[in-house]
């Protein structure tokens, strides 16, 4: 069983061209910028992950440049010639070592449960809890930043019936023409679908009482992190105030935080992100938390390719509700894919691959031809 052991550990900076500009508060994406692991172990088997973030270090803290230099310097001595199924204990001893740095962790945690997966042949979800769902609704973000491109693509997907859930981001420029923005989609698709806007932290709170209560009489379902993320008073304040939920998101990261966002009612909703949260692990316990808090999920996306978006699909596919479906959509962004398989969507629900590990294949020829010299 010596082959079993971890023999090599190799990441990747990829980038990515997408379809469309994809519009944010605080950055418009051209190309997006991704990390792959590979994790060998001494027969030649491989777990393979991904981790993505939006814009550099405009989104967050973690950039690839910084996940692959943490990984490669500070979490990789700790995996030679460990046992990938001891993924759990490989962690705890990560994080003894090495604080913060929940992205790096995640792109090593699940390259690990790729690989034990795949040592036993077994399809990744049954290491961490098995399957609930064999699809899970599937929203799209209708981020072009022009109301008639957003209205005349919002009706192809309703047509091809791959997504009747869209997120419009309306956190950049005048926050009074994208709530009017909204209108004009709701009027043009809402009886067909719903409707929820993404804020990304855009507003002050005066803004937020103001817009809010517009879109709450339009019939905007959702209300995702309006305020910074510091903001925990103000998110309380909206929380009690209005009707719509009013989820969290770039507040929800560690464990710790979507603790004191529970407990202080800074909010009503959370938005799961693996890669945010420092691995599927920990994805599992914020989900559990949530639950019992009675909260809403939401399977967020970090917009990834059809390595990460596989993980997340995975991972969501072993959690019970979705109060708002899933946003994991990040392939259909893209012009090219990584692996040989593309994802599914069939009556606007993503399918759940039931392949060894994570379902995917890697393309060594398209990551050489992507990856960052």
């Amino acid at each position: 069983m010596d082959n079993v052991f971890i023999d090599k550990v190799d990441t990747y900076i990829v980038d990515l061209p997408v379809i469309r500009p994809h519009q944010l508060a605080m950055t418009t994406i051209t190309t997006q910028a991704i990390v792959i692991a590979i994790i060998k172990d001494k027969s030649g088997r491989t777990g393979v992950s991904e981790v993505a973030t939006i814009g550099g270090a405009s989104y967050g803290d973690s950039t690839v440049e910084a996940i692959k230099a943490n990984v490669d310097k500070y979490i990789t001595p700790h995996l030679i010639d460990q046992t990938p199924i001891q993924f759990n204990k490989i962690m705890t001893t990560v994080a003894k070592h090495v604080r913060g740095n929940l992205f790096a962790k995640s792109l090593v945690e699940t390259a690990l449960i790729d690989l034990a997966a795949k040592q036993r042949e077994i399809p990744a979800y049954k290491l961490f809890g098995g399957k609930i769902h064999d699809s899970l609704p599937l929203a799209w973000t209708l981020a072009s930043g022009d109301t008639g491109q957003d209205i005349e693509e919002a009706k192809e997907m309703l047509h091809a019936k791959r997504h009747n859930i869209f997120k419009l981001k309306i956190g950049h420029g005048d926050p009074d023409a994208n709530v009017r923005h909204v209108g004009e989609i709701i009027k043009a698709v809402g009886e067909e679908s719903r409707v929820t806007v993404d804020i990304n932290q855009a507003w002050d709170e005066y803004t937020a009482l103001k817009q809010i209560s517009a879109l709450e009489e339009m019939g905007v379902s959702m209300i995702e992190q309006p305020l910074p993320t510091w903001n925990y008073e103000g998110m309380k304040r909206l929380t009690e105030r209005f009707d719509v939920s009013i989820l969290a998101d770039e507040a929800a990261t560690s464990l710790h935080d979507t603790y004191r966002i529970i407990k202080e009612r800074a909010g009503d909703a959370v938005a799961l992100k693996p890669a945010k949260h420092g691995g599927i692990l920990e994805t599992k316990k914020i989900a559990g938390i949530a639950e019992a808090a009675g909260f809403g999920l939401y399977g967020g996306t970090m917009i990834e390719s059809t390595v990460g978006n596989a993980i997340a699909a995975s991972v969501y596919s072993t959690i019970s509700e979705f109060k708002f479906g899933t946003e994991i959509f990040g392939p259909l962004l893209y012009k090219d894919k990584l692996t040989l398989e593309d994802i599914k969507v069939e009556n606007f629900e993503i399918q759940i691959p039931d392949d060894i590990g994570f379902g995917n294949t890697l393309d060594y020829e398209k990551l050489e031809h992507y990856k960052r010299r």
